[in-house]
Parts: C-alpha cells; sequence; structure tokens
C-alpha cells in the first residue's frame, strides 16, 4: 500500500493512486494533468520525511472537471444602530484524480 500526504491549496491531502480529490481552483497543463509536492510518502513499512528524497517524488494528478462550492451566506449585524449587511460567496473548486505517484 502507497499512499502521500501532498500539499494541496493551502492544505494536506493523504492520497492513493486512484484517490479523486477536491482542491481550490487549479489549472492544469495542456493534457490536464498537475503535480503535486509531497510532505511524507509511506511505501509499506518505509516512511520518508527527507525533503531532498521527497523532492524526486512525483505525484501527478489528472483534473477531472472544475466546479463550484456550496453557497456560503455572510450576515453581519450591529444592534440598536440599524446596520445590517448580507454578502454570499460560492468557492472556486477542481476535482483531481491521483493518478501515479513515483
Amino acid at each position: 500500500m502507497v499512499f502521500a500526504v501532498v500539499r494541496a491549496g493551502g492544505r494536506q491531502e493523504k492520497v492513493s493512486v486512484g484517490t479523486i480529490v477536491t482542491l481550490d481552483r487549479i489549472q492544469g497543463d495542456a493534457n490536464g494533468k498537475i503535480e503535486l509536492p509531497a510532505l511524507l510518502l509511506v511505501d509499506g513499512d518505509k516512511v520518508t520525511t527527507d525533503a531532498k528524497v521527497l523532492a524526486k517524488v512525483k505525484v501527478v494528478a489528472e483534473v477531472l472537471n472544475d466546479l463550484r462550492g456550496p453557497k456560503i451566506i455572510i450576515q453581519k449585524y450591529k444592534n440598536k444602530t440599524g446596520y445590517k449587511k448580507r454578502q454570499g460567496h460560492r468557492q472556486d473548486l477542481t476535482r483531481v484524480q491521483v493518478t501515479e505517484i513515483k
């Protein structure tokens, strides 16, 4: 069982081959592939955390589609002043599937 912990959009995700992950919006190359930096690699009983070794590790993912997250409502209110403000937000996301770890 090989899996890796990768940095993805300000967060860390545990991935293995075939894992589908939703990240902040990322543009792939012409073939729709992206490369994620590995922070930790587990290959059976061997755990690798050395930065020099991890610089050679490639975690390649394929972009499946772009989507938008759920709507978040932001409301501000101040008592006795008549101030209220309402704002909405939807985050741009990308769904990717990990194709190889080498």
